[in-house]
């Protein structure tokens, strides 16, 4: 059986070219997924991988939809080896059933991780200018420590200090810490 996996980033987005891809190469189902592939928690993959067996074909438009670094894609890889999986990508013209396809997938993994290391390093040396010309200061503070503590003073929980302040209970703790230094 052919099983199409199709992802984007964020719910905004549409799935439509995938899905189009996907029914063009002959699948005949699909799994979907809108969350950043950097979600280990990915319902439409977890769903596919327990559905496939021996002698399905996954295919996927692009690596970047699939897996999130090269690790992960080994590791997603390796699992579909054992239950006997190939794995096809369209746009990279990668093909698991042969040795061939391997070696292809293995160098273009290893290109994408290192385009990946080099847009981070990029990123945050940006980041780190920014900071120095006084441009980048972060986000503004949505919690001030005079109200965390003007609230725990009237005896109010921490995470009912969260509840009530829109923020998360670390907040809180980091906020009543730091007005102790």
């Amino acid at each position: 059986m052919l099983v199409g996996y199709a992802r984007v980033s964020t719910t905004g987005q549409s799935l439509d070219v995938q899905l189009g891809e996907l029914a063009a190469h002959g699948c005949e189902r699909i799994f979907e997924d809108k969350a950043t592939g950097t979600n280990c928690e990915r319902a439409g993959l977890i769903e596919m991988m327990g559905f496939v067996r021996e002698g399905d074909t996954i295919i996927v438009s692009r690596l970047d939809r699939f897996a999130r670094s090269l690790s992960d894609l080994f590791q997603l890889l390796d699992q579909l080896a054992n239950k006997g999986v190939a794995f096809q990508c369209v746009h990279q013209n990668i093909d698991t059933s042969s040795s061939t396809g391997k070696l292809t997938l293995a160098i273009l993994g290893a290109v994408a991780e290192f385009e990946n290391d080099l847009r981070r390093e990029r990123q945050r040396e940006g980041i780190a200018r920014a900071k120095s010309n006084g441009v980048y200061k972060g986000r503004k503070a949505t919690v001030s420590v005079e109200r965390v503590q003007e609230l725990l003073a009237n005896g109010m929980g921490i995470s009912e200090i969260a509840r009530q302040l829109g923020c998360h209970r670390q907040t809180v703790y980091r906020l009543k810490v730091s007005s102790h230094c």
